[in-house]
């Protein structure tokens, strides 16, 4: 059976003129893909006015909460020890979030508490994935 872990919270966007927009978004976590955590935003938070939902590994949120962490689109790292800052990267420009650490660390907790970092089942979540690419073939 699939557990699902879901934590609304509240952001700042960062603006390019240094401005903070309070944002409000929800941290999601499931064991049907328990490497993953989630972020999602809603649409008035969006560049599009669509809903929109980051995607990425579970142990970088972990990292980033304790160094900088992060290639790429996603990058994380904590900020005056109690905000932890999210840069998105995408093709349509770049978004950066101050969360408080505490919540962020909250969530994670919440997370291992449900499976343990390391313990994750990789066979089953290849299974998925090749059921899901390879359905009706």
């Amino acid at each position: 059976m699939d557990v699902f872990i879901e934590q609304p919270t509240l952001a700042r966007l960062i603006t390019a003129e240094d401005r903070e927009i309070p944002v409000s978004a929800t941290l999601r976590y499931t064991t049907d893909d328990p490497l993953a955590v989630f972020v999602d935003f809603p649409a008035e938070a969006a560049l599009e006015g669509e809903e929109v939902t980051w995607t990425f590994a579970r142990s970088l949120l972990d990292q980033g909460l304790r160094a900088p962490a992060g290639h790429g689109d996603v990058q994380i790292w904590p900020t005056g020890g109690t905000r932890t800052v999210l840069e998105f990267h995408s093709p349509y420009g770049l978004a950066l979030l101050q969360f408080q650490a505490s919540a962020l660390r909250r969530f994670l907790l919440r997370t291992y508490e449900v499976v343990a970092a390391g313990q994750e089942d990789m066979a089953a979540v290849v299974e998925r994935g090749l059921s899901a690419l390879f359905d009706g073939v």
